[in-house]
């Protein structure tokens, strides 16, 4: 389900734009993340950047500054079964228009980082590395990130042994090696080539 805060805090815009970034795309295992996220052009917040780029310890500081700051922030998510039955690209276009539509300001416009646009109902423009140059975007991109994060650690909890807190469900040496110990678990993307042909070796054991 999509989850969503509003600030109080600044004068609304009659020009209201959302940033739209998702992560998640290459993980073998979790949830497709989106944020969108309108920041307040009153309250601005220094250093915002591509998530990618900052430390953990950075993102975590300006995912509190913008929870606090922005006027509007919602997350939206695809699952593991969304994304077998449905392939990851178009997961991650249903969850940025989930995080979009989950917001409680409709915005004027979108910018939603890369090439490709999710299906929504106000004017948007796909912006290739946006989510360094676009403030809005940058900011949709550190909430998706931490948030994901704190998710792959809770997981861990519940699929010790795979090292889900470290990796975050990517496909690391330490990720395969732990697949092909401990097997695929019902958090796995059985669409993902890596993981489909440790299930198609087994099944033909």
């Amino acid at each position: 389900m999509p989850w969503s805060n509003c600030c109080g805090g600044g004068a609304l815009s009659e020009q209201l734009v959302c940033g739209v970034d998702e992560v998640g795309r290459g993980p073998l295992a979790g949830p497709v993340v989106a944020a969108a996220v309108i920041l307040d052009p009153g309250r601005p917040i220094a250093g915002l950047n591509d998530s990618k780029k900052l430390s953990e310890r950075r993102r975590e500081a300006l995912f509190d500054e913008i929870t606090s700051l922005a006027l509007c922030w919602a997350l939206g998510r695809a699952e593991v079964e969304e994304i077998d039955e449905i392939n990851i690209l178009q997961a991650s276009l249903l969850a940025m228009r989930r995080a979009v539509s989950a917001l409680d300001i409709a915005p004027r416009q979108a910018l939603v980082d890369g090439n490709r646009l999710p299906r929504l109902d106000c004017p948007a423009r796909a912006i290739v590395g946006g989510d360094a140059s676009e403030p809005c975007i940058s900011a949709a991109s550190i909430i998706a990130k931490v948030s994901r994060d704190h998710e792959m650690v809770v997981l861990d909890r519940s699929y010790p042994g795979y090292g889900l807190a470290q990796h975050k469900g990517y496909p690391t040496k330490a990720h395969m090696a732990a697949l092909q110990t401990l097997g695929v678990t019902s958090i796995h993307r059985r669409s993902f080539a890596p993981v489909r042909r440790l299930i198609d070796a087994e099944e033909r054991l």
